[in-house]
């Protein structure tokens, strides 16, 4: 995969969580849409979760997704803001290998075109682990619809040019054979 892209379409294995005290399964429009999102382009769901807002619970669930080799990227919707309850960046962040510092800058970025200088107000953040990409953003169905189509959509193709992350994540079998 020379310039780190590919020729084609690799599905990946997705697991969608969002944080929240107060959504359910009826109302979680937000996971509802990245799941939606994701399946469209081709990607694959491999478990949607919802899990309330406590630092140990959302660590404990998002390492299982790390460790999994059957997960490649791990989106996650809420806990992103200053509320007393918000706590995915102090979750997740002491899991990440590598920051991946430009997901939230540029989230803020194009986000702020939609909603001026609330954009201050995102935490969003992103960080690969055991080879599996984490994205975490705001908990309103617009900001995902901001991350998914400003950046997650062409980061999770392989054949985004001049790169994009698929050859950083782990796959059971290499993406192209090896030449020798």
């Amino acid at each position: 995969m020379s310039g780190h892209a590919a020729k084609e379409f690799v599905p990946l294995n997705i697991a969608v969580l969002t944080v929240s005290d107060t959504r359910t399964v009826d109302n979680d429009t937000s996971g509802a849409y990245l799941v939606d999102a994701l399946q469209t382009v081709g990607h694959r769901l491999v478990e949607k979760l919802i899990a309330p807002d406590d630092v140990y619970q959302l660590r404990a669930l998002v390492s299982r997704w790390i460790a999994a080799p059957e997960v490649q990227v791990v989106l996650v919707t809420g806990g992103t803001g200053f509320t007393e309850r918000d706590s995915t960046p102090e979750a997740l962040t002491p899991l990440f290998d590598k920051k991946v510092e430009g997901f939230g800058e540029l989230f803020r970025q194009i986000s702020a075109a939609e909603i001026g200088s609330s954009t201050v107000q995102s935490r969003a953040f992103a960080g690969l682990a055991n080879r599996t990409l984490v994205c975490a953003m705001p908990g309103s169905t617009g900001a995902c619809r901001t991350a998914w189509e400003g950046i997650l959509l062409q980061q999770l193709d392989a054949r985004h040019r001049p790169c994009n992350f698929v050859p950083h994540l782990q796959f059971d079998e290499p993406l192209c054979p090896t030449r020798g």
